[in-house]
């Protein structure tokens, strides 16, 4: 199996890193011609708005439109944004799923921090050192839209 990663900007490369760890083959993706003989895509966290403009700019819009109809996508963060329907504000976006996404719904990045969190309720495989956690801001799915 192959699949895509679409490489125009944020963690695609953490994304091949663990597919490929999976024994995945992955392929990156910046141009239409990327595309062909994928069973599946990976559109990253990183900028919604950066992704939607680069993707306009290297003509993938369209083609990733139609690759969406016919296979698998899924999208982290960023890559959500870009497969709604709607953001409330204009931006390019796939529209291929029928979810309205409000963008920084948990604050800015600025609000984005790191600290330890206690998890020893989790069992003793975690012999009481603490799990290191990344809160990030993140986009909430405000409405999903029915048939």
């Amino acid at each position: 199996m192959r699949v895509g990663v679409l490489a125009l900007q944020g963690d695609f490369i953490e994304h091949q890193t663990m597919l490929e760890r999976l024994g995945v083959e992955v392929q990156q993706v910046r141009l239409p011609s990327h595309l062909e003989g994928l069973a599946g895509l990976i559109i990253p966290g990183g900028e919604s708005t950066t992704i939607g403009k680069l993707a306009v700019d290297f003509g993938l819009l369209e083609p990733l439109r139609e690759f969406g109809r016919e296979r698998a996508i899924w999208g982290t963060c960023a890559g959500a944004i870009f497969l709604s329907k709607d953001v409330g504000r204009p931006q390019p976006l796939l529209q291929l799923m029928d979810i309205s996404v409000q963008r920084n719904a948990f604050g800015r990045q600025v609000d984005s921090f790191e600290t330890d969190l206690d998890i020893s309720f989790m069992g003793r495989e975690y012999n009481g050192r603490p799990f290191h956690a990344v809160f990030i801001r993140a986009p909430i799915i405000q409405k999903v839209y029915g048939n």
